[in-house]
């Protein structure tokens, strides 16, 4: 129900400004909706890969799946931060994280495996790769971020759309969560005591990671996980931890 002031306002504005407003929500609906549909893509893939290991082999790397689609607020406030043009294209081509999936593993070199295993696919292109495990954050951040782009099939044809997609280990994911709790707790002004424990507990989730992986080899040998298929320029990790674009034939 709209206020009474809601409802002066609405009253003042002419009709053909009112088609114009309709216009551009149903256009923002659609824009969004497309991101919805490249993470269910996404999503179905890395599904596809987690039921084939539980029927197929005797491991499965992938623990879990989960996603979020950034509110249009978000956007918003992104677009504003960044100084993007208000216009659907360079929102696109600057906001990569509308989408976002994120798979948690066991072990470290899960993964690195999975990451493997999603990029090798023929309709997956990869536009960038930031390796946070290789190289933590300073403040001991760790996971494997990659932007692939997936086709989505609309009744006006294919649609490009950028998916972020973070793979980390249960310890990196449990350490993350803590962090953003209490960023959020403190409205992002931490003590510095409390960094200091994070960035603390960090290297000892990386340790713990590093022990369990040698525990698990050492009772059950190393994980028989298949390789990845051979494509032309399949992409790997950074182990530099820098940026790459790297187009994959689609």
């Amino acid at each position: 129900m709209l206020t009474a002031r809601a409802q002066r306002t609405l009253e003042t504005i002419d009709g053909q400004t009112l088609d114009e407003m309709r216009a551009l929500r149903d256009e923002t609906e659609r824009f969004m909706l497309r991101y919805k549909f490249g993470m269910d893509e996404v999503i179905t893939k890395l599904s596809i890969l987690r039921e084939e290991f539980n029927q197929a082999h005797d491991y499965n790397p992938i623990e879990h799946i989960s996603s979020r689609l950034k509110s249009l607020d978000s956007v918003v406030a992104k677009m504003v931060r960044k100084g993007i043009e208000p216009d659907f294209a360079s929102i696109a081509e600057t906001v990569t994280d509308i989408a976002g999936v994120r798979v948690t593993c066991s072990f470290v070199s899960d993964a690195y495996r999975i990451f493997e295993l999603l990029t090798a696919q023929r309709d997956i292109r990869v536009l960038k790769v930031k390796d946070y495990i290789a190289n933590p954050k300073p403040n001991g951040y760790q996971s494997l971020h990659v932007i692939v782009e997936v086709p989505v099939f609309l009744s006006t044809g294919p649609q490009p759309v950028a998916v972020e997609v973070q793979i980390r280990t249960i310890a990196m994911d449990f350490w993350a969560s803590l962090e953003h709790k209490i960023y959020y707790k403190y409205d992002r002004q931490v003590p510095q005591e409390l960094l200091d424990g994070l960035t603390d507990a960090a290297h000892t989730a990386a340790e713990l990671d590093v022990r369990m992986e040698r525990l698990h080899r050492e009772v059950h040998g190393p994980a028989q996980v298949p390789e990845a298929p051979q494509a032309p320029e399949a992409p790997r990790p950074l182990r530099d931890g820098a940026e790459r674009s790297r187009n994959v034939a689609i």
